[in-house]
Formats: structure tokens, C-alpha cells, sequence
């Protein structure tokens, strides 16, 4: 099964290794028909500590590597 990838803004860099990704989705209500967003914050491995708050990036699902760290940054859409 291949593994999701999502595009999302880095908002928290606080944590050594891990970034906090907010990643926004946008659907139609299906009552109202009215353009409805969403958004989840992920936490995400970042190896080299490189990423910065702001940074558009991509983030891959992987195995487990902490309790709530599910997810790998694999590249930067736009610093």
C-alpha cells in the first residue's frame, strides 16, 4: 500500500528533531454547500533540524517513531 503524502505549513520547530505541520483540507458541507476548511497539526521527524516556522513542506507517513511522531519530512515545497 503506498504510503500518503500531505503538503502543509511548519508551525512549531520548538521540539528537538520534530516539527509540528498544520496541514489544511477544504470540502464542501454536504447541507449547506458552502466551501468548509479544515486543518490538523501532525508531528513530523526532521532529521537535521533544517526547517524552519513558515516553511511550506511535504511530509510521507512511516512507522511509528514516538508515541505521536507517525510522519517524516521529505522535502521543502517553498522556505
Amino acid at each position: 500500500m503506498p504510503k500518503r503524502i500531505l503538503q502543509g505549513t511548519v508551525v512549531s520547530d520548538k521540539n528537538e528533531k520534530t516539527v509540528v505541520v498544520r496541514v489544511e483540507r477544504r470540502f464542501a458541507h454536504p447541507v449547506m454547500r458552502k466551501i468548509v476548511r479544515r486543518s490538523k497539526n501532525y508531528k513530523a521527524h526532521d532529521e537535521t533540524n533544517q526547517h524552519k516556522v513558515g516553511d511550506s513542506v511535504s511530509i510521507q507517513e512511516c512507522a511509528p517513531i514516538s508515541k505521536d511522531k507517525r510522519w517524516t519530512v521529505i522535502e521543502t515545497v517553498q522556505a
